[in-house]
């Protein structure tokens, strides 16, 4: 049992990472009003943007190089996610269909630009982050296990994630966001910018979700597809809800999501299981993500005003 732990934790945890700060990014924007159902398309420009900056831009695979290429994807997420912010805040467009109409244009621009500039419509990436042991995090008893032979990009999404708990519940900035999705209105007679407030939100979910396409590409993806990250965005949505759209609940359901999916891979090389169709392991950890949220989400309440444009004169 320790054993099989001791396999399925850490390639559990590489799944996770992207995973969690695509989730994370959601957090933010729904905490501020905005839904951004656009986090698959944002993230997939993330990766796109990477990719082309560790193979075409620097043509390097150092760890410089990479970490350059993390950053570009989230910069460039964050920018692209202001397109859903402009049309959703600006424009006081269906939320839902403004964050559908970015997945749809992701995948389409990210693939016209591959074949432009690198000539191909997926980009090759020949070295990423290699795993390590976390100092010291590795050598705890019992826990260390998730620091274990494990890429550095885990420990930054964790880093990332206390610091969102912080932002958000102890300091000023984070309330002033959360009353913006609870209670627009009590906030704009309060003097709190709202729609400026909505769009830091939006900008800062898309540059989350960037990260994580950059981080796709540069742990376990070895290439630029469109395939390498399809359902992913879905998934971290379903992981914000089970999460209760809080940031410690978004990182226990995305590691629960993420050691499914793993045990599903790993399941295949067993020899008394990989006669079974591969559907059923396929399947398995979105049936799985269902379950989750029909048995765990009951009690979910999202923030009141998540999905609603605000209009200053309006109560």
């Amino acid at each position: 049992m320790l054993e099989a732990l001791n396999n399925i934790v850490p390639l559990a945890i590489c799944f996770t990472t992207p995973l969690l700060i695509i989730a994370l990014g959601g957090l933010v924007s729904e905490r501020s009003g905005v839904v951004n159902i656009g986090l698959e398309g944002i993230l997939g420009f993330g990766a796109f943007t990477s990719a082309y900056v560790l193979n075409v831009v620097l043509n390097d695979f150092s760890f410089i190089s990479l970490c350059i290429a993390l950053v570009s994807g989230a910069i460039a997420g964050g920018f692209f996610s202001l397109i859903h912010a402009f049309a959703s805040i600006t424009m006081k467009a269906n939320q839902v269909i403004s964050g559908t109409a970015l997945n749809i244009l992701s995948p389409a621009l990210a693939i016209y630009l591959s074949r432009i500039f690198a000539g191909s419509a997926n980009i090759g990436i020949k070295q990423g982050f290699l795993k390590t042991n976390v100092p010291l995090l590795s050598k705890i008893p019992f826990l260390g296990v998730l620091f274990r032979d494990a890429y550095i990009t885990s420990l930054l999404v964790l880093i990332i994630v206390i610091i969102t708990w912080f932002i958000l519940y102890r300091r000023p900035l984070g309330l002033r966001l959360r009353s913006c999705g609870e209670n627009p209105h009590a906030a704009d007679s309060a003097g709190i910018n709202v729609n400026r407030m909505r769009y830091l939100g939006v900008f800062v979910s898309g540059t989350f979700a960037g990260l994580g396409g950059a981080i796709i590409i540069t742990t376990y993806a070895g290439e630029f597809s469109i395939n390498i990250y399809n359902g992913l965005g879905f998934l971290a949505l379903a992981a914000l809800i089970f999460g209760k759209w809080k940031p410690f609940g978004v990182l226990v359901a995305a590691l629960f999501f993420g050691i499914t999916k793993t045990s599903a891979e790993i399941s295949t090389m067993n020899n008394l299981l990989k006669e079974m169709p591969q559907i059923i392991f396929t399947t398995f950890p979105y049936v799985a993500t269902l379950i989750a949220l029909v048995v765990f989400s009951k009690n979910s309440v999202s923030p009141k005003a998540a999905g609603e444009p605000f209009e200053a004169g309006k109560r």
